[in-house]
């Protein structure tokens, strides 16, 4: 039973078996259904009936490694299976941390000014004093390698776009 009094009763076919014909008449010269009729011969191939999927040529077999035990390493110690839930954690927090330490080293050596002014917007004490004074060595250090050009040039962009006079202002 439907809900639409349009459907059929009778459920359609996945694919249509028969071809409707068209509502369009043909043109002069055409045909009406050129699908219809038969098509040309198959031309004619180079098939060998007595050939054998097995007599084809294949890959050329690799050549023997030159240090026996490079081979017999194959053999011997093969990859092992694939790791549990508990590997596949393990190897995503070595990931992560790696990625952590390479952002750090990358932020040390580009960014060291910013450890220096925020060293300075922290209260007076012994351990931000410490910080602050290894952050003003780090940075003269970083400084004589030319680490700090990169970010000095995009800090004077943004200050120059920033204090630009527009026309008509």
């Amino acid at each position: 039973m439907n809900d639409r009094p349009d459907d059929p009763e009778i459920p359609l076919e996945p694919f249509p078996m028969a071809i409707p014909a068209s509502p369009f008449p043909p043109l002069e010269g055409e045909v009406a259904e050129p699908y219809l009729e038969d098509p040309a011969a198959d031309p004619p191939s180079d098939w060998i009936e007595a050939a054998d999927a097995h007599d084809l040529p294949t890959a050329p077999e690799p050549e023997l490694v030159s240090n026996p035990l490079v081979a017999l390493g194959r053999f011997a110690f093969p990859p092992g299976s694939p790791p549990d839930e508990e590997g596949v954690a393990a190897r995503d927090r070595r990931w992560t941390s790696r990625i952590i330490v390479v952002a750090t080293v990358f932020l040390l050596i580009f960014n060291a000014v910013s450890i220096q002014n925020w060293s300075r917007q922290q209260a007076p004490g012994w351990v931000t004093t410490t910080v602050r004074r290894l952050a003003d060595v780090w940075a003269e250090q970083i400084a004589q390698l030319g680490a700090d050009q990169p970010r000095q040039a995009l800090r004077d962009g943004y200050e120059a776009s920033r204090d630009a006079e527009w026309a008509g202002s």
